[in-house]
């Protein structure tokens, strides 16, 4: 796999002599475009299922999961958390788009099992502000990934609810874990 922690020495010294970090991407997305052939698909994922996960750099779900372009809808967001805006997402995959099928996958080592709703009132008092969100930060990633299947089940929104499963990612590993709903 290569990171930009692995990119030759001479790439490296480029992208922090000469721009940004977006100005590199930018200029990917330049050499992807000149290749690029329309695939010809449309949004609705062709497994019909979609994917929550942790937005952790260390996630490549695709090659995690065997996944092609056009597979799946892939919702990111930091513990992989079903929140309302992930509801949202789910709601319009499967009422919109067809999705059938709901996968949860949280992984070891989360930057959520060292936070806690604490850092909401840090914010408050560094900007004067207490954001609306909640951290949804956890001590047991299990248990964080069964309460994230419950939330899923027991969504009015949600058409499909019978194919919901939960996975723990080994970021040492790549090894998924199923969490069984009902321990």
């Amino acid at each position: 796999m290569t990171t930009s922690a692995s990119l030759p020495a001479d790439s490296a010294s480029e992208a922090s002599a000469g721009g940004s970090v977006t100005d590199r991407l930018v200029e990917a997305n330049q050499r992807y475009a000149a290749k690029f052939t329309d695939p010809g698909m449309d949004a609705s994922p062709v497994l019909h299922v979609a994917i929550v996960a942790c937005m952790d750099a260390r996630l490549d779900l695709h090659a995690a999961l065997g996944l092609e372009l056009g597979d799946c809808h892939t919702i990111r967001n930091a513990g992989g958390v079903v929140t309302d805006d992930t509801i949202r997402s789910l709601t319009i995959s499967q009422r919109a788009l067809g999705t059938r099928t709901v996968i949860l996958i949280h992984h070891t080592g989360c930057g959520l099992e060292r936070l806690t709703e604490d850092f909401r009132h840090e914010l408050e008092d560094e900007v004067g502000q207490r954001p609306a969100w909640a951290v949804e930060a956890f001590r047991d990633v299990d248990q964080d990934v069964r309460q994230s299947m419950q939330r899923v089940r027991t969504n009015p929104f949600l058409l499909h609810k019978d194919d919901v499963r939960g996975f723990v990612f080994d970021v040492h590993t790549g090894l998924l874990r199923e969490i069984d709903p009902s321990s």
